[in-house]
């Protein structure tokens, strides 16, 4: 999302040329992914963090633009709203100690990102969705000066074609509708980029999606909207209503929502996933990039343009990632977790489930088959709604057939595999131990940021909405502990 585009407005041509492009960029990667010891070396883990800005008294500030000239960072880059940034943080390799490493650069480019806000009577907040936010805060007024920004939005009204319906249960149900997307802009996330070697790509990718509900139940900090208490990761929801362009209709068939956990299990290699991306769903932006010569694709890896912005308007919760630096590689990009509360906390809950994949990843083959792909499904969505006390259908050893049990339950017994995991692609023991456990105390205290955020909210004593005050005092909390970096689970209520 941080690359602009140099049109918005697209003919019957644009689109007929983007899908001739599109089909000769998959051809290219084919023909890529066939060359022997493509994608092959060391791992590599790297991460993009998304962030709040807000004034004094936690509503958002629209100062993204100006604190991004201010910081003149590569690596920070604007989102759709104009009270949200990124940082693209700095890929390192995966064996040794990449997990204080990357905690290392969040805490200093936080560090100086305040200073830069400071300046400017403002905060940074790294949180799932801001609990002080509200209608006005959303709107074409609040939309980051990009094109596109400004034609994804258009694009994703006019296959709407009628307001977009958010629709969200929980303590306090939330209905209401919205001219445009913005509201997607409520949602922000620590997303996780993986390097996989092409030849794991799909058993990686399977156990990724599979234990994704876990990490989600146990790293949930998006309890509220518009001072609704609804899911522990209300971003899961919100996100996937926000940009639905689908009119359901019960009686008639329909694409799969642009948002997503995908449509099945991987089954042989990466090159499925970027096919069924293209399949299935219509161009938005069909930019062209200018034509490159086709080239011999073993002598240098291709760019793949088309394919690459295609991609972006395509959100699977974890998504498949063809990149031609380094050599040329694949990576999966884990997008479920949110931001916050901590640095410390966001590098424990990637360490997790990375873990957690890798180590089940030796024998996900005959470990699937107890566990359909829809029954994933409705574990992501039931993990994302109740957090650790959700109810997951998963599978017991030597019985033959799943059961239900506590996601808590699940964790727990997790967490031996998640060592086994992230000790068998090289990362130091002792940085192991520590990061899970972080996730360990977490689940002893049964205390995630979205069970912190609710439960100093009901230090009000009253059963209703929570006001502004007390949604401005909890931020103001929330944002004194996260500075810290202490992790969440022992945040003092």
């Amino acid at each position: 999302m941080g690359l602009d585009i140099h049109h918005t407005q697209f003919t019957s041509g644009d689109y007929r040329r983007f899908g001739e492009r599109l089909e000769r960029n998959l051809e290219r990667l084919r023909q890529t992914l066939a060359i022997p010891g493509f994608g092959e070396g060391a791992g590599s883990l790297g991460a993009e963090l998304e962030l709040y800005i807000v004034d004094r008294q936690g509503r958002p500030a629209l100062l993204n633009t100006e604190l991004q000239a201010a910081a003149g960072d590569p690596q920070l880059t604007l989102e759709l709203n104009r009270y949200n940034l990124e940082y693209n943080l700095t890929p390192v390799p995966i064996a040794g100690d990449p997990l204080s490493v990357l905690e290392q650069e969040i805490l200093g480019k936080l560090d100086g990102l305040r200073r830069l806000a400071a300046e400017r009577d403002a905060r940074i907040v790294p949180i799932g969705i801001l609990p002080t936010l509200q209608l006005e805060d959303f709107g074409r007024a609040c939309l980051t000066d990009k094109r596109r920004f400004a034609a994804l939005v258009e694009q994703l009204i006019a296959r709407r074609g009628r307001q977009f319906k958010i629709n969200l249960n929980g303590k306090h149900p939330l209905q209401l509708e919205m001219d445009d997307i913005t509201l997607e802009g409520a949602n922000t996330s620590f997303q996780v980029h993986y390097r996989v070697a092409p030849q794991h790509f799909a058993d990686t990718f399977n156990a990724i999606q599979a234990v994704t509900p876990l990490a989600v139940a146990i790293a949930g900090n998006s309890p509220t909207l518009f001072g609704h208490s609804l899911w522990q990761e209300t971003r899961i929801p919100l996100f996937k209503q926000s940009i639905d362009t689908r009119l359901l209709d019960r009686y008639n068939w329909h694409e799969p929502a642009r948002v997503n956990f995908g449509q099945g299990w991987a089954r042989r290699e990466a090159l499925e996933l970027f096919v069924e991306a293209v399949r299935l769903y219509q161009p938005l932006l069909p930019v062209c990039a200018e034509e490159l010569a086709g080239g011999d694709v073993s002598a240098q890896p291709p760019q793949l343009p088309e394919l690459q912005l295609h991609q972006s308007t395509v959100w699977l919760w974890n998504r498949p990632v063809y990149d031609a630096s380094c050599g040329g590689h694949l990576r999966i990009e884990m997008r479920a977790l949110p931001a916050g509360p901590t640095a410390a906390d966001m590098v424990a809950n990637a360490a997790f489930l990375i873990g957690m994949a890798e180590g089940l990843r030796p024998t996900i083959n005959t470990w699937l088959p107890a566990l359909p792909f829809n029954f994933a499904e409705y574990n992501f969505y039931r993990a994302a709604q109740f957090g650790l006390e959700s109810r997951l259908v998963w599978p017991r050893d030597r019985q033959c057939a799943c059961e239900e049990q506590t996601a808590a339950a699940i964790v727990a017994d997790m967490l031996p595999v998640a060592r086994r995991g992230l000790i068998a692609i090289g990362i130091d023991e002792v940085s192991v131990s520590r990061y899970l456990g972080i996730i360990e105390r977490r689940l002893e205290n049964g205390q995630t940021g979205a069970r912190w955020q609710l439960a100093r909210l009901a230090r009000t004593g009253a059963d209703s909405r929570p006001g502004r005050a007390d949604l401005q005092a909890m931020l103001d909390a929330y944002l004194k502990l996260s500075a810290g970096n202490n992790p969440v689970a022992e945040w003092p209520l």
